[in-house]
């Protein structure tokens, strides 16, 4: 792969995917734009990631973005980094006892 994913923060909450890839178009190619959403209300959370084609496009969309203002917001572009891994388990046990009723 030789484009590059960025984070976009900052984005008013009614901005859809079709408007984030318009947004990063003007700069260059872009292979996906992705608001993230809540998973219970499926409302936008105010941020997405956009992975531009190449190194030199997602130079062009930090510069030409980060900082300036979108829907009365003022957005934050930048490289997107790898999410940390997330402990796995915690759940799980069903604690002792169980078994049958004694009267």
């Amino acid at each position: 792969m030789n484009g590059k994913k960025l984070y976009v923060g900052g984005l008013p909450y009614s901005t859809s995917d079709r408007q984030l890839e318009e947004l990063f178009a003007e700069h260059g190619t872009v292979e996906s734009a992705r608001i993230i959403t809540d998973r219970m209300t499926g409302r936008s959370r105010g941020f997405g990631f956009v992975e531009m084609s190449s190194e030199s496009e997602a130079e062009a969309a930090i510069e030409g973005l980060n900082g300036t203002q979108f829907g009365g917001r003022t957005l934050t572009v930048n490289e997107a980094r790898e999410r940390a891994p997330r402990p796995s388990g915690g759940g799980g046990g069903y604690g002792g006892g169980g078994g049958r009723n004694r009267w």
